[in-house]
């Protein structure tokens, strides 16, 4: 058994009239679209994943032997080493 629950809602003129014709257009009430509407966004939003990249390091990962995180300068020399850089 399906429960339903009454609510109200304040729709600018302009736009209701809108949504008016445009469900009366393609055949159904203002309810339906409304419902339609409601199960449209939230059906897109769930359907949105996070964007996970794809893990091409190479070897084992970290960094080389000897370097540490704040070494930039040093980590930027050996990266650009022999490329003009």
């Amino acid at each position: 058994m399906s429960l339903h629950m009454r609510t109200s809602l304040d729709v600018p003129d302009e736009l209701l009239r809108r949504a008016k014709a445009y469900a009366r257009q393609r055949g159904l009430t203002f309810r339906e679209l409304v419902l339609q509407g409601l199960r449209e966004t939230l059906d897109r939003s769930e359907q949105r994943k996070r964007y996970v990249m794809k893990d091409l390091s190479v070897g084992r990962g970290g960094l080389l032997e000897g370097l540490t995180t704040s070494d930039w300068e040093e980590i930027r020399r050996r990266a650009y080493e022999g490329r003009g850089g």
